[in-house]
This record gives C-alpha cells, structure tokens and sequence, in this order.
C-alpha cells in the first residue's frame, strides 16, 4: 500500500428503520487501530430509545420482508454481495485498520463474506416443505417452511466480515428481519456491509445495525417480545449468559461459542508439509479464530522434525501493520490479548515448558505478540485447557491413538478438531473418535459457505452455513385439510 496515502476509515455510524444515525443521548466510545494505537474516530451508543426503535422497525420489517418472494428476496440481497464486492479494497482496508490481520488476509475475508451472503441469497429459494401421506381418504398433510420472525445477532471481533455476514445471509435469505449488534472494536465492516444493503434497495427496518455497551444492548433486545430468535458467536461465558436469557422467552438460539481445537499427527505423514499447513492455519489472524489450530499432539516417531520446521515457520513470520505488503502477521486486535498470551507464556514455563520462539510482547507500540511455540508443556499448563485466541502454539508428543484421542477429547470444548494421515483405516477411526461438531482430516478447510458450521459440548449449538443454517430462522408449521 502506498504510505503517502491516507487510508479511508468507514464513517461510524448506526442504522435504524432505514436511516443512519447517531445515538440519541450522545454516548460514544473510540475504535482504536490495534497496530498505532490511534483513534480511528467516535463510534455511537445506542440508547434505549433507539433500541427500542429497532425493535419497531425489525417488526415492520419482518411484516414486508416475510411477504417478499424468495426470487424477489434473492434479487435484493444479490444486488448487495454487488456492492460488496464492488467495494472489496475499501472494506478491506477498514478491516485491516480495526481488526490487525494483514491486508491479504483481510481481502479473502471480505470475498468470503460476500460468498456467505450470496449462498444464502439461493439457498433462501430452496426453503422446501413437505407432503406427508394421509392415513384417511380426503385428506392432504403438508409442512411447510416459514421465517421465525424479527431476530437479533451479535458478533465478536476477530472476524468482523464473516461472522456478521453469517447471519444477515441467513436471516434475510430465510424471510426474517434482522437487529444486528456487531462488535464495538470492529464496527466498519458491518457498517460498510449494511450499507450495500441500503444501497441495493432492501426495505426499511429488514435489516438495523446498532452498537452500545454489549451486556446492555443485548439484554434489552433478548427480553423483548419481538425478538424471535438469537444467533451468538463468542465467549462461552458470554454465550452461557445470552443461553438463559433467550430460554426465559423461548426463544430460538444458535450458539458458537469458543474452541480448542486439538491437532492429530500420526506417523506415517510428512512431518515437514504437516507442520507447514499447521502453522500457517495457526498463526492465520494472529490465532484469533475460534477454529484455530490450538493444540499440537504429535507422535513420537515424527514429533523431531514436525517441531523443528514448526518453529521455523513461527520465526520468518514478519509482524507489522497490516497494511504494509511486507506483514505476514499483524498485531492482536486488543491489548487484553496481549496480557493473556503473556500469562499463558508465563505460566506454562512455571510448569516446565520451553520457549523455542517468540513468547514475549514486541515493540512499544501497538498490541504485537510474536509467533510464538512452546515444548515440553504440561497437560496442566494453563494453554493446555483454556482456549489461547492468539499466536502462541504448544507441541507436545504422543505414542498411542487411545491415549491421544483421550487427551484430544478430555476439555469441555467441541468446535473444532483436526488430524494428519496417510491411512484411511486411521482417518476413519479417528474422525469417529473425535468429539467435535466439525473435523478436517489431513487440511484445515472446515468452513465453506455451503458447510454446517457449529460445536458440541461446551462449544455451542445449532449450526450456520450450510442448509442448517438457512433452517436456524425457519420454523415448521403443518397443515392438515380435509377437502369438503
């Protein structure tokens, strides 16, 4: 990028029954460039008046949108991946500037979300229902497949592009109307997102974006009759907390909470490519990502050279502002993240383990953590059961599927998991063994478009992508007619 230019910075704004604006009693917060620590400008708070408008305008919304044909609700969100993709750099670009993960990376992910919204755009016309057979004459049986009704998401930080295109994919491609509270650290992706929308004509009040103290704003928005249905992706504390208040309604909920994922190296692969394709997914946005690669079982015979090219990797990364070519990993996008890869880092070598890279805070400004790996970690070091969300990686050897399989599913977590074989008796094994809600079997690519996309246990329930999540805003209704 050329540094003589001034990027541009999304304006900051909310947008309520088909107008943009600001909080009505003032209160703001500033959204902070996690690589300059420079204020990127004022985002505004909703308040409960302007929550409540939402609330308003979600219903009359959902009461145009519901009546919309699935073609004519097609054409509106088509139109908006348009946009999207029309305006790929700048959105892009803000992601960079409020998120951290380098430019490259930033881009794919604003393709992918405008992939994510276009599946749904279609899949929104394949919302079937079903004839049953009658057990008396006369008589027609049918189900049929209706949206839920005004829904609410929140979204967390790391991925202010996908997570939010998600659910409005999903909402509006299944006829809902939807309140979106996305991140207060990240807010210009979604704002830009929910531009495109107003750009390509969607109808007042189908799609509202707010922003505000989140315990707050959601908390408003779950106990109002209106809402529907929730759709949360966070912290499992969080996601617990959202869990009760939806259930004290019985309101529908999606919930994809947080992730550890294990990684399985057996013996019979190339440690060398494995461990390549292991750390360029764990160190893909700084490993903050909820499916991240987390924890590095290798077996003995191979675990040597698997960890010698791993630690190699981590050492030619190049941290730096993201919008610099020459960055292959940015900063943490908070400095929160920061104090917990140091206590984690901190803790592990209390219980023996060694730095073979990285491991500290780098340079003065901005929230950088270099790459870091970590061996010989106990199993009762703290990264070994709480959920990293950054770059630190711990490799720890085993000799056995039984024992590595009880390690691998021994955590309350059950988003994620992964495996390297060359055997399919061992691939086939393993993936049955693996209590996850998603498992990829010799590479990373678990999260398409057209996929389910949720956890087990502890990780959450219900999916999004794939047809599960188009059917997550969908209710059945059945129809019994006697003909007279």
């Amino acid at each position: 990028m050329d540094g003589s230019r001034t990027p541009v910075y999304e304006k900051l704004e909310m947008y309520i029954d088909g107008k943009w604006c600001q909080g009505s009693d003032g209160k703001s917060e500033d959204v902070i460039n996690p690589a300059t620590e420079q204020v990127l400008g004022k985002l505004p708070h909703a308040s409960k008046a302007d929550l409540d408008r939402a609330l308003q305008a979600a219903q009359k919304g959902f009461d145009i949108w519901r009546k919309t044909t699935a073609y004519e609700r097609a054409k509106v969100i088509r139109k908006a991946v348009d946009l999207i993709r029309q305006r790929a750099d700048a959105i892009a670009t803000t992601l960079t500037m409020e998120e951290g993960k380098p430019l490259g990376e930033a881009k794919l992910e604003v393709g992918v979300t405008a992939d994510i919204i276009e599946w749904y755009a279609e899949e929104g016309k394949r919302a079937y229902g079903r004839v049953i057979p009658a057990r008396i004459p006369n008589v027609r049986q049918t189900v049929v497949r209706e949206p839920v009704g005004p829904c609410a998401a929140f979204t967390p930080w790391n991925f202010p592009g996908v997570t939010p295109g998600r659910k409005i994919g999903g909402a509006l491609g299944a006829g809902c109307s939807l309140i979106l509270k996305a991140s207060e650290e990240t807010p210009g992706v979604a704002i830009a997102l929910t531009r495109a929308f107003a750009d390509a004509g969607l109808p007042p009040g189908v799609l509202n974006l707010v922003f505000g103290v989140p315990n707050d704003v959601s908390t408003h928005l779950i106990a109002s009759p209106i809402i529907k249905k929730i759709s949360f992706t966070g912290s499992i504390p969080v996601g617990k907390h959202l869990a009760k208040l939806a259930a004290e309604g019985m309101k529908k909920a999606t919930m994809e909470l947080g992730g550890h994922s294990p990684v399985i190296v057996f013996d019979d692969v190339d440690p060398v490519k494995t461990a390549e394709i292991a750390a360029a997914g764990k160190y893909r946005n700084a490993g903050q990502v909820c499916i991240s690669p987390t924890r590095f079982f290798v077996h003995e015979k191979v675990y040597d050279k698997f960890a010698e090219r791993f630690i190699s990797y981590a050492k030619g990364l190049k941290l730096g502002n993201g919008l610099e070519a020459s960055t292959t990993m940015g900063p943490l996008a908070n400095v929160r993240r920061v104090g917990a890869m140091e206590t984690l880092v901190a803790d592990a070598q209390q219980q023996g383990a060694k730095i073979e890279a990285g491991g500290k805070r780098s340079g003065n400004q901005g929230y950088f953590f270099e790459p870091s790996v970590l061996t010989g970690v106990s199993d009762k070091a703290k990264i070994m059961y709480q959920e990293p969300f950054g770059p630190v990686a711990p490799i720890v050897p085993f000799k056995s599927f039984d024992e590595v399989i009880g390690r691998a599913n021994g955590l309350e977590f059950g988003l994620a998991a992964y495996a390297f074989t060359r055997s399919t008796g061992t691939a086939a094994a393993v993936a049955d063994a693996l209590q996850s809600g998603m498992v990829g079997v010799n590479h990373l690519g678990i999260s398409m478009p057209e996929t389910p996309f949720g956890g087990i246990k502890e990780s959450g329930y219900g999916h999004e992508g794939g047809i599960e999540g188009l059917d997550a805003y969908l209710i059945s209704k059945f129809v019994t007619t006697m003909g007279v």
